[in-house]
């Protein structure tokens, strides 16, 4: 059974990447990350932020964008972009178990070339004048919503 996945452009914070992998491995999805990474993968903050559950998630690392790009379409995944650019909010949104959730850059989110070939764009609702929140409390509701509307929540699947 496909669930979704989430997906870390160029990652540059190592303990969210670590709170992301712990999340993933407790919930059961795979998480891509497309480098170069802002850091060491094996980077002591990341190991310190994912404890003991780094061995248990499902981590695929992508040396470019395009490999990446050409890996989810062969796969038929659908890519789904969080942004704080999009006009949709991600709750109004209808996730389907072939959804990759991809995610920007802590410093700069990605560039529009990225940005364009998304298949889709949402955004977390945030009071006026807030810039972003952090990347892994921003994966953690997405993800959630994601994994809820499909019915792939670990206790849930059949």
């Amino acid at each position: 059974m496909n669930k979704p996945r989430i997906a870390l452009y160029q990652p540059d914070i190592p303990g969210n990447t670590g709170t992301i992998l712990r999340l993933a491995a407790c919930l059961g999805f795979g998480v891509d990350i497309i480098e170069p990474a802002g850091f060491d993968l094996s980077d002591r903050n990341l190991k310190r932020a994912g404890m003991d559950y780094l061995a248990l998630a499902a981590l695929t690392r992508h040396v470019t964008f395009e490999r990446f790009e050409e890996w989810a379409v062969g796969n038929g995944r659908r890519l789904v972009l969080a942004t704080t650019r999009a006009s949709l909010p991600y709750c109004d949104f209808r996730f389907s178990a072939e959804d990759i959730l991809l995610f920007g850059r802590e410093s700069a989110g990605v560039p529009d070339a990225v940005h364009a070939r998304a298949d889709a764009r949402i955004r977390i609702p945030m009071v006026e004048g807030q810039r972003s929140i952090n990347l892994a409390v921003s994966v953690g509701m997405i993800a959630g919503e994601a994994l809820r509307q499909t019915g792939t929540f670990p206790d849930r699947q059949n």
